[in-house]
């Protein structure tokens, strides 16, 4: 059995069926682990939603800012945005039925086995992983529960507050804790997150802020990271976390690693079309 993490798909499916031939994935054998987002901006979302629902226990993908933004148009009434590609989903008849599916996804995962936690943007430098097991539980019970998710997409959205306290409660407290495992790429030396930045690494001046996987990791210690979300950070392994968004959608590629051997190896195909930016 091979355990493959696939970078940010966002309604690439092509591509990803590209990868996945040049992986050999065999569905009734191997695993696939998904850095979330795996729909919006590409064109071909509802495709990609189905294909990962149906591969069933084969598969295990964490929620991304996408995936959320979609329950939260859906549930919230957030409004979609002009470059977003979810009304195919929206007006599909199984609509309800791959919220729900999409909604009991995880923020987190994590394989004492393989050594690896899987999750969209990163983990806050200051938390432990069984404090961030036990944070991203919290939001996960509120996505899933019938009588807080609908309260908790129409209250998902903002910037603030930017630091961690335990005394954080509420909406606050959840909004936080989903920015951190789904929206994070900087962070400042206090634990402030910037949530402004988007850039890679080598084009920002600031010295005020570093890249969250380049702060002191001694709460992590020696648990390895996949993570996506970052489509401008070069695609590579950064210490114990492993960067796995290579901009498929912008015109870079998608990126496959496979972890259950003791050296992972990468997998890449070029994408076949380039989104515009808008």
């Amino acid at each position: 059995m091979a355990v493959y993490v696939i970078g940010d798909v966002q309604g690439c499916f092509d591509d990803l069926q590209r990868l996945l031939n040049k992986i050999n994935f065999k569905r009734n054998k191997d695993l696939l682990w998904f850095c979330g987002d795996l729909v919006n901006r590409g064109p071909q979302s509802l495709k990609t939603l189905e294909f990962v629902r149906n591969l069933g226990d084969r598969a295990t993908s964490v929620l991304g800012n996408h995936d959320l933004h979609l329950l939260a148009v859906y549930y919230g009434n957030a409004k979609l945005r002009t470059a977003d590609t979810l009304r195919e989903i929206l007006k599909h008849p199984e609509c309800d039925d791959y919220m729900h599916w999409l909604r009991h996804r995880p923020l987190l995962h994590v394989d004492i086995d393989l050594n690896f936690a899987l999750v969209h943007a990163g983990i806050l430098p200051q938390w432990g992983l069984s404090e961030a097991l036990k944070y991203s539980n919290e939001v996960e019970q509120a996505i899933r529960g019938k009588k807080t998710h609908r309260t908790y997409f129409k209250n998902m959205y903002g910037n603030l507050p930017d630091h961690w306290s335990t005394n954080l409660e509420g909406q606050d407290r959840l909004r936080f804790i989903t920015n951190v495992f789904t929206r994070m790429r900087y962070c400042h030396p206090s634990g402030r997150l910037d949530m402004h930045t988007k850039g890679k690494p080598s084009a920002i001046k600031s010295r005020n802020i570093s890249p969250w996987f380049d702060m002191d990791q001694k709460q992590i210690k020696h648990n390895r990271i996949v993570f996506g979300h970052w489509s401008t950070l070069p695609s590579k392994q950064y210490g114990i976390c492993f960067a796995m968004d290579s901009g498929c959608l912008w015109g870079g590629a998608l990126t496959a690693l496979r972890i259950d051997k003791k050296k992972p190896r990468w997998y890449r195909v070029d994408c076949t079309k380039k989104q515009e930016i808008r």
